[in-house]
């Protein structure tokens, strides 16, 4: 009988339209300016299954951004609970008036459960979260035990296609449904044994006519918009009473004090109709039956993956899982830099300009690669390079900065290790095919000898100039691409590229390192240098308004790729006395760990005050991902314990999901209870670049040595 109902309410809300609504139209329009959430996420999760083009995020006892049908595109603001007094003179929501816990339910899948406490102890609500690996469906057990005969309301902002406008919402067949052009939700609830139907809706719009401004205000919903339209529209549902899943309560004479579980779905569609089935096939085929499939994929993952030590097993496998979370399900082989935008981007989110770090960036692609080729996974690693070289590159041979999933460019500019760094993937690899060469390895090592070694942006995508960490992978790449080269007859591109990278690695420290520096004896290797002459004194100008500093001042540890890519001894004297110099001027030893600045007088970061950045007044805080290129520098100079010191600090840097972050909060001192000395501020969590890094340093500490150094490279210019 219940399935019956069930394909019955299927049939009749495809069978109805939005124009079939009521005209019962919320004022207020458009509403308040959309914004995306912080980046500090907790958890993500997503399927195994191809089928399953959807992922979540969570933060702060909250559903964030959700993604469908690609990881390039967000579509939720927030998801949240609102709760109610019986009096109706308290009203709160569970991201501001809860404590938050969140729960790893199992080491062996993406499984995350948020336990949120009423700071008044009036109310607890715990929620599980996973994906249906059928079809684009976010499904939440909802447990909520209130005390005082409290109220539920499911708050919902929609912000579909990348964007928080153009929204339009309305209520139908008692489902929450919304859409912006080819993207729609399905918002539908039920209890464990009953089709679900919401209380009373409303559709109102951001801060000017939604349900928790009315909640707030009346301490109900009285009247109930039953549409919004092209705004920053905003859903909010009473969840019924009666519908706790507790039949013989109900039969009783179901009482508001007793505990209530149901599960919500959120299913996403091209049209409201397809999503909203998706929604109630997922409830139909439920919680339990999702959750299990859902485990099932991950456990199958988990059990390809390489061990390493005991102590670190644990964080690997969230790891590794983390970096496969990020791989698209359309555009295979495409890894995004971080399902976030760092700060929640700054400026509003009205328009879907705003990508974040929701794209590729070829150099996040490689890191990420060459860990899932360290992890066993080479057909990931292959998808990979094979995105780089069929999707990303251009005629020219050259990549973007960084671009959506179909390859169009996000970002104008260009990274001359971005160019080089699918060339030494490529040998790693094995793709070495008469193919590959001439179609996309051929035309890269071209471009890099016609265009380096200065690059217009280094690695932290600013600055134009001579950097030693280009340098390092333009010469690596170089020698990779002549082998290639080599192996498909064509000797005299090989020794073009041979001569190239020998003159280069002749000549990189006479570009990039001081003989009058600032710092020490003064002579160590510089962030960048605006041309090929370190000691002339050269104006740097900090991006994001960090000032203007003579370059000599401006030290970062990027000299280190020419330690791991096999250009530099690992106790070559200039690379131990710029360590010193490192150490002392952007080294910050917190309760977790030693952790690097990129750079010093860095404006990337939370300003003073703790508040998101802003291109103005902000300040850089500490990358995680240094502390293990530090790790990995030290394995090779023979300090194994000293290296797996690194990997310590690197899980404690990570949060209570194992979320491990782009930067930490660099200070004792705290403008928030949210910034702590050590953890992750408001910048991307997880990054993809940062988990790769934990994974390889991992893996080569288990092999004594580091796997991604090119021994082509090395036997080139270490081992002669």
């Amino acid at each position: 009988m219940l399935k019956v109902l069930l394909i019955s309410a299927i049939a009749f809300s495809s069978a109805t339209s939005f124009a079939q609504t009521a005209s019962n139209l919320a004022p207020g329009s458009p509403g308040k300016d959309a914004q995306w959430e912080s980046a500090g996420k907790e958890g993500i999760g997503t399927s195994t299954s191809l089928e399953s083009k959807v992922w979540f995020t969570l933060r702060g006892g909250v559903m964030t951004e959700v993604y469908y049908p690609t990881v390039d595109v967000a579509n939720v603001r927030m998801l949240q609970f609102i709760i109610v007094s019986a009096d109706g003179k308290r009203v709160e929501t569970e991201e501001q008036d809860t404590t938050h816990r969140l729960e790893v339910l199992d080491t062996q899948a993406l499984m995350f459960r948020q336990v949120n406490t009423a700071k008044s102890g009036a109310y607890t609500i715990t929620k599980t979260y996973v994906t249906d690996p059928a079809r684009p469906t976010v499904l939440i057990n909802v447990q909520f035990k209130p005390h005082n005969a409290e109220r539920l309301y499911i708050y919902y902002d929609p912000s579909l296609n990348n964007s928080g406008m153009h929204d339009s919402a309305w209520t139908q067949d008692g489902a929450l449904l919304a859409s912006d052009a080819d993207k729609a939700s399905a918002l539908v609830f039920s209890p464990s044994t009953l089709v679900g139907r919401f209380g009373k809706t409303t559709n109102g719009y951001f801060e000017t006519s939604d349900g928790l401004v009315e909640l707030r205000r009346n301490g109900r919903i009285d009247r109930g918009y039953e549409r919004a339209v092209d705004g920053n529209v905003v859903q909010v549902a009473k969840i019924p009473p009666e519908y706790s899943g507790n039949l013989y309560e109900q039969a009783l004479g179901y009482s508001e004090t007793s505990d209530a579980e149901f599960t919500v779905a959120l299913g996403f569609g091209r049209e409201a109709h397809e999503a909203l089935r998706n929604a109630r096939q997922s409830l139909f085929k439920g919680f339990t039956a999702t959750r299990a499939e859902y485990e099932q994929g991950w456990h199958g993952y988990v059990r390809t993956l390489r061990h390493v030590a005991p102590k670190y097993q644990k964080r690997f496998n969230m790891a590794a899982m983390v970096l496969k979370a990020h791989e698209d399900k359309t555009y295979r082989g495409a890894m995004v830099a971080s399902l976030t935008v760092p700060w929640g981007g700054g400026a509003n989110a009205n328009e879907p300009n705003v990508g974040g770090y929701h794209t590729v960036w070829a150099r996040d692609l490689y890191e990420v690669a060459t860990a899932f080729n360290a992890i066993g996974d080479h057909a990931a690693a292959l998808r990979a390079l094979n995105y780089l070289f069929t999707v990303q590159q251009k005629s020219d041979g050259s990549f973007p900065q960084n671009s959506w999933l179909n390859g169009r460019p996000a970002g104008g500019g260009l990274q001359m290790d971005e160019v080089a760094y699918p060339l030494i993937l490529a040998y790693q690899l094995g793709r070495t095919d008469n193919e590959t060469w001439v179609k996309h390895v051929k035309p890269a090592a071209d471009f890099i000898v016609r265009k380096g070694p200065a690059t217009p942006q280094e690695r932290w995508e600013e600055e134009a100039g001579y950097s030693p960490s280009t340098i390092a992978a333009e010469i690596a790449g170089l020698v990779c691409a002549a082998e290639i080269a080599r192996r498909n007859h064509d000797e005299a591109s090989a020794k073009t590229y041979l001569a190239t990278a020998d003159e280069w690695a002749r000549k990189v420290d006479r570009w990039t390192a001081t003989t009058s520096g600032v710092y020490g004896d003064k002579n160590y290797y510089l962030r960048i240098t605006e041309n090929n002459n370190p000691d002339d004194g050269a104006r740097l100008e900090i991006n994001s308004n960090g000032g203007t500093y003579d370059e000599r001042e401006i030290v970062d540890a990027g000299f280190l790729e020419l330690v791991r890519l096999g250009i530099k001894r690992a106790d070559d004297p200039l690379v131990i006395k710029s360590l010193g110099v490192v150490d002392k001027v952007i080294e910050v030893q917190t309760p977790n760990g030693a952790a690097w600045y990129r750079y010093n007088h860095d404006a990337y970061g939370e300003r003073a005050d703790g508040g998101r950045y802003d291109a103005q007044a902000g300040r850089g805080r500490l990358w995680t991902l240094l502390t293990g290129e530090r790790g990995e520098y030290e394995l090779a100079r023979g300090l194994k314990e000293l290296a797996r010191k690194r990997l310590d600090e690197m899980m404690k840097f990570a949060n209570e999901g194992g979320m491990i972050p782009e930067q930490i909060w660099d200070k004792p001192e705290s403008p928030s209870p949210e910034l702590r000395f050590g953890k992750g501020t408001g910048s991307a969590t997880p990054l993809a670049w940062a988990t790769a890094q934990f994974i390889r340093l991992a893996i080569n500490l288990q092999a004594g040595r580091n796997l991604d150094t090119p021994d082509i490279v090395a036997a080139r210019y270490i081992k002669q």
